[in-house]
């Protein structure tokens, strides 16, 4: 007997129907605590590169995982979600948190990063799908310090700008 014939050449093991049932009930407890979900495509990420991004996820809280399509699909429809489903083609990965802009925003860092290896797809968001363009929309909002340095520098900026008038105005006339 031919020794190739022994050893298969890879050996890819279906998961059980136990471990299947783990992971919709995964991604369906993911969809009723996570405010936001984020899709995204991946391929050929190296291990580096998933370890630096799980690793820069978990320090924002955001969670990190892969699930095959059709278990996503029915962990979500468990989940009820509501909306029309975007396309998910390829390989998927799931970024999601509590924080209904911090999954996205730190998605979007790592699709800028690796644009050739991410990109969105879609995802959830106050519990319905949302599309590509809805994703990359929330994933531009600042956060919450951001938000408030723009708006402590706006409203500082006019009583400035009358402070240096003051100032001018004090200089004419002494």
């Amino acid at each position: 007997m031919r020794r190739s014939a022994l050893i298969p050449k890879y050996n890819k093991m279906a998961i059980t129907k136990q471990k299947k049932e783990e992971v919709v009930a995964k991604v369906a407890d993911i969809a009723k605590k996570s405010s936001t979900i984020v899709f995204a495509h991946f391929k050929k990420l190296g291990v580096a590169e998933q370890n630096e991004m799980r690793k820069a996820l978990r320090a924002q809280n955001v969670g990190l995982t892969v699930a095959k399509k059709t278990l996503l699909n029915l962990g979500l429809s468990k989940a009820k979600v509501g909306g029309t489903e975007p396309a998910l083609d390829g390989e998927i990965v799931i970024a999601y948190g509590e924080d209904e802009l911090a999954p996205a925003r730190e998605m979007a860092v790592f699709v800028k990063k690796y644009p050739e290896q991410l990109s969105f797809a879609g995802g959830v968001f106050g519990g319905a799908f949302i599309d590509k363009a809805g994703i990359i929309s929330i994933a531009s909002i600042p956060g919450m310090q951001a938000l408030r340095a723009q708006l402590v520098q706006l409203i500082g900026s006019p009583l400035q700008r009358f402070a240096v008038v003051l100032s001018e105005q004090a200089k004419k006339q002494s």
